[in-house]
């Protein structure tokens, strides 16, 4: 196994606990990673807005990958790179998903949207399209929809929703780039997460990680399964693969 310089986190279901807070534990064990030359990237579903705090919680000093692979930023708020979804395709997902009974979300640029669209889709750069729901055969109808309209990349952040990013954009593509930037490469990587936007990075990874609480599907192509989320399983698995 190569050596670890790089843990990619992902932060719902995985760095975060249900309060959606970093444990204490978790938190003294970053720093240690950190003490000991680790770089350690938020690699999530998440818009900069809404993780860049827990980044400077963390005193994180590396890059940011946001919106599933959607935007590389660094700690000093410097995108890097941005991959979006055009307007008209925006609009007609948003009205799928209401003619369906999902509750449809999106992120742009500047805003986030849910339960209200904008007049016009037009004058916003669009990230990400969500859609959320507990009914599992609503979702697959529209996944089965969307599979009719080209240039999108479906995946999930929960077993509950339906997340759709710009074609060949994912956290594993945004690490390869981190790599890149750092003289690594991917074997150098332990990537960590819970649902289907971490699948593509934990199988790239030298160190492919599943939370246990991980949708089945991840644990079955990680590495190691460790703990869950309520249960420090990130600070768990950079002990064991990163602290020694």
């Amino acid at each position: 196994m190569a050596e670890v310089k790089l843990i990619a986190l992902d932060m719902d279901g995985t760095l975060l606990n249900r309060q959606e807070e970093v444990s204490n534990y978790t938190k003294q064990v970053i720093a240690q990673a950190l003490e000991k030359g680790v770089h350690v990237v938020l690699s999530t579903g998440r818009s900069f807005k809404t993780c860049y705090p827990y980044a400077e919680d963390l005193s994180l000093s590396s890059y940011l990958v946001t919106c599933n692979g959607g935007e590389i930023w660094t700690m000093e708020k410097e995108l890097l790179e941005q991959h979006l979804l055009d307007a008209s395709a925006m609009e007609k997902m948003w009205y799928m998903g209401e003619e369906l009974g999902l509750d449809p979300w999106m992120i742009s640029t500047e805003n986030i949207y849910r339960g209200n669209c904008p007049a016009d889709f037009k004058q916003q750069k669009w990230l990400k399209f969500g859609c959320d729901s507990h009914d599992k055969d609503k979702l697959d109808q529209l996944v089965k929809d969307l599979s009719y309209m080209e240039g999108l990349e479906l995946t999930n952040s929960l077993p509950m929703n339906v997340e759709v990013n710009p074609k060949g954009v994912s956290k594993a593509s945004a690490l390869r780039k981190v790599c890149q930037k750092l003289n690594i490469t991917m074997d150098n990587v332990m990537a960590v997460g819970d649902s289907l936007n971490d699948i593509k990075m934990i199988q790239e990874a030298g160190v492919g990680v599943a939370m246990g609480n991980a949708q089945e599907a991840i644990k079955n192509v990680a590495n190691h399964v460790t703990d869950t989320n309520e249960n420090d399983g990130v600070a768990k698995a950079i002990e064991r693969f990163v602290i020694q």
